[in-house]
C-alpha cells in the first residue's frame, strides 16, 4: 500500500542511522568479522561448547588462530581503547577449542554438485580457506601443495613451539570431510605447468604464499653462515635436529618472524642470541608478547641499527658492523632509512636476516606481478588478468592469517560468480569481505570498570627453550571465564532488551524498516504490536520515536481499509464497542441521566 511521505521519511531514518546492524569493534576489524563478541560472552557464561561453534561458523581454525592469530581485534576491543588492557579474545579461541572441539561437531553439508571443478595452487590459510568455501558451493576442489604438509607458510615458518603441528593436522581434515582433493608434493611451474591447471579446470586459484627470503645486498654478504627467515624456519619446522647454528647468533629483524626465528636458534643449541632491528624499541612491530617471550627466554635487543657490513675470517660471518639508523621512513611515511655516524660491532657465528619475504612465481611467467611479487589482481574481486583465474593470501596482498583468510574467502566468491554466470561486483558488499572501522558510537555501560587483564599459564623460560614444546599452556576454566566476563557488550540493542514484541519480528530496528521500505509494507501485526510505551526510544543513543511511527503506520493502514482495523482479531473490539454504546448495554438513571 502507499504511505504518507512523512511516514516513509521516518521509516527511512531508522532504516539508515539505527546501529542494531552495526558490528563490534573487535568483530569489525577481524577480516573474517568473526563474532567475538558473541563467543567471548558465551565463555563468559561457562557455555564453551556454544562458543565453539559460534567461532566455527566464520573459520575453520579455531585451535590454530588462537594460538598464533595477529588478533587485530583487541587493538580495536573498547578494552584497550579505554582503558589499555583489551580482552583476551584470541587466548579466548583457543581455550574454546582445546575444551570443546570435536569432529562430530563441524559442518560438512554442501550444496548440491555442480559439475565444476577447481584448483587451488597452495594449501596455506588462503587456499584452504577458497577450497573450502567453493566446495561447499558444490564444486569439485583440487589443491596442489608444493609441500608434503599441509599448513603453507604457516606450517613451516610459524616454529612448533608457537603452533603444535597436531592442532593444524586435526583442523586441517575437515577439507578431507568435505571431498577436496589434495595433490601434496606436487610443484606448479615444475610438476605440472600452470597452463595444464588451466586448461584442465573451469576454475584456478593462485595461493601460493610468500616462501622466499633475502639476504640484503650488503658487504660481506656472500660469506658462510649466513641464511634467511624462510629457509631457517622452514628448516626447523620439518626437521630441527638436523639443524645447526654456531653459540653467537644474531638476527636481523623488528617484527614477529625475527622473534620466531632467535627463539628458534635458542632451541636448536644457541648460547647467546641477539635481536637487532632498525626500529627503536618502541616502534618494533613484533607483537608485544612475542618480544617479552623472548626477553624472558635471554635474547638480547639492540634496537635502532641498520647493516653496515659482514665481517668474516676465511669466508665465514664472525661478526657484523651496524651503523645507528636515525629514522626509518621518510616524511611522507615511505620506507627510507636513515643513518648517523654512530657504529655498533657485534660478534657472531651464524647471521640470520628477517628482513622480509618475496612470492615465487608459480604461473610460469603467465601473470604480471608487482612488488614482492605479488600477482597484479583487481582489489576488489581479485581477478588476475586471466578471467578464469584469481589470486589470495600472500600473493595477492595477505600480511596476517586472518588476512589470507579473508582473501581467500574474496577469491572463493568471485571464483563462484565466475562458475555461475553472474556478474563479479554487481550487489556485492565488499566492505564485508575485509575489515574495516565500526561506526558503532554507544556510550559505555554505567556500570563499566577497569577490570584487569587475565593471562594464559606459560612453562617456566629455562624449560621451554629446552626443546619446541608448546610453551603457552592457555587458560584455566575460571580464568577464562572471567577473562569473557570483562567484555563490555558493545552493540545497540538495547531497545530490543527493553522490548519483547521488537525480538518476534527483527534483529534490531533498522532491519525492519529497511524490509518495510523495500516490501513497500508491514504486516499489521508488527505495527499493532506496539503498547506505545516509550521505552524503547528511553534506552535508544538516537532516541527513534518508534511508537510515533507504528502509531503513524496504524492510522494510514486505518485510512487504506476504509476506517476498519485491518488486525482481524479487532472485529470482536468493534463489536464490544458497538453493543457497549447501545441500548442494550445502557442505563437511564433517574434524572433522565444515563
Amino acid at each position: 500500500m502507499a504511505y504518507d511521505n512523512s511516514v516513509l521519511d521516518k521509516a527511512r531514518e531508522i532504516a539508515q542511522d539505527c546501529q542494531g546492524g552495526h558490528l563490534s569493534f573487535c568483530s569489525a576489524r577481524c577480516p573474517m568479522h568473526t563474532d567475538a563478541m558473541g563467543y567471548v560472552n558465551l565463555i563468559g557464561e561457562n557455555k564453551v561448547t556454544e562458543a565453539l561453534l559460534k567461532i566455527r561458523e566464520v573459520v575453520f581454525l579455531p585451535g590454530t588462530l588462537g594460538r598464533i592469530c595477529a588478533h587485530p581485534c583487541e587493538d580495536k576491543c573498547r578494552r584497550n581503547t579505554e582503558y589499555g588492557q583489551p580482552i583476551s579474545i584470541a587466548a579466548l579461541k583457543r581455550y574454546a577449542a582445546d575444551k570443546a572441539d570435536d569432529e562430530k561437531l563441524w559442518n560438512t553439508s554442501k550444496k548440491p554438485a555442480t559439475g565444476k571443478k577447481a584448483a587451488v595452487i597452495g594449501c596455506g590459510p588462503a587456499g584452504a580457506q577458497a577450497a573450502i568455501d567453493l566446495a561447499k558451493e558444490g564444486h569439485d576442489v583440487t589443491i596442489y601443495e608444493k609441500l608434503n604438509v599441509v599448513g603453507g607458510m604457516m606450517r613451516v615458518g610459524i616454529p612448533e613451539y608457537r603452533l603444535p603441528r597436531n592442532v593444524i593436522d586435526f583442523e586441517y581434515t575437515y577439507l578431507g570431510k568435505l571431498g577436496i582433493q589434495f595433490k601434496m608434493g606436487v610443484e606448479v611451474g615444475k610438476d605440472i605447468s600452470f597452463d595444464e591447471l588451466v586448461k584442465n579446470y573451469d576454475v584456478v586459484i593462485v595461493a601460493n604464499g610468500a616462501h622466499k627470503g633475502f639476504v640484503p645486498p650488503i658487504k660481506g654478504s656472500e660469506s658462510e653462515g649466513i641464511t634467511n627467515a624462510a629457509d631457517f624456519l622452514r628448516a626447523v619446522s620439518l626437521d630441527n635436529k638436523s639443524v645447526k647454528v654456531g653459540n653467537n647468533v644474531i638476527v636481523v629483524g623488528g617484527g614477529d618472524v625475527a622473534m620466531d626465528c632467535a627463539r628458534s636458534a635458542l632451541r636448536v643449541g644457541a648460547t647467546n642470541v641477539t635481536v637487532v632491528s632498525l626500529e627503536k624499541k618502541d616502534e618494533m612491530p613484533a607483537s608485544d608478547h612475542e618480544q617479552h617471550g623472548a626477553l624472558e627466554e635471554g635474547i638480547t635487543f639492540h634496537c635502532g641499527w641498520g647493516g653496515d657490513e659482514i665481517l668474516n675470517a676465511d669466508g665465514r660471518v664472525n661478526g657484523v658492523r651496524f651503523k645507528e639508523c636515525t629514522s626509518v621512513f621518510d616524511a611522507d611515511g615511505r620506507f627510507s632509512p636513515a643513518y648517523g655516524e654512530n657504529k655498533l660491532e657485534l660478534e657472531c657465528d651464524t647471521l640470520i636476516f628477517a628482513t622480509g619475504q618475496v612470492v615465487e612465481d608459480a604461473t610460469d611467467g603467465t601473470l604480471q606481478r608487482g612488488g614482492g611479487g605479488r600477482y597484479s589482481v583487481d582489489k576488489q574481486t581479485l581477478e588476475t588478468a586471466i578471467d578464469k583465474v584469481f589470486a589470495a593470501g600472500d600473493c595477492a596482498g595477505g600480511t596476517i592469517v586472518i588476512e589470507a583468510m579473508a582473501l581467500g574467502r574474496k577469491a572463493a566468491i568471485s571464483a563462484n560468480r565466475f562458475l555461475a554466470g553472474q556478474d563479479l561486483k554487481a550487489d556485492r558488499d565488499f566492505k564485508m569481505e575485509f575489515h574495516f572501522e565500526s561506526t558503532l558510537d554507544i556510550p559505555l555501560p554505567e556500570d563499566a570498570q577497569d577490570l584487569p587483564r587475565k593471562y594464559t599459564n606459560a612453562l617456566d623460560p629455562k624449560e621451554r627453550i629446552k626443546s619446541f614444546v608448546e610453551c603457552d599452556l592457555g587458560f584455566d576454566g575460571d580464568v577464562a571465564e572471567e577473562e569473557g566476563q570483562r567484555c563490555l557488550k558493545c552493540e545497540c540493542k538495547k531497545c530490543m532488551t527493553e522490548c519483547i514484541m521488537l525480538n518476534d519480528f527483527t534483529q534490531y530496528p533498522g532491519e525492519m524498516f529497511e524490509k518495510f521500505l523495500k516490501d513497500g509494507d508491514i504486516e499489521p501485526l508488527v505495527a499493532y504490536s506496539c503498547n506505545m510505551c516509550d521505552q524503547c526510544t528511553i534506552v535508544c543513543p538516537e532516541e527513534f520515536k518508534f511508537a510515533e511511527l507504528f502509531g503513524a503506520i496504524r492510522r494510514e493502514m486505518v485510512k487504506a481499509n476504509n476506517g476498519e482495523s485491518p488486525m482481524p482479531g479487532h472485529k470482536a473490539i468493534k463489536m464490544h464497542q458497538r453493543l457497549g454504546f447501545s441500548k442494550f448495554f445502557t442505563v437511564v438513571a433517574k434524572g433522565g441521566k444515563k
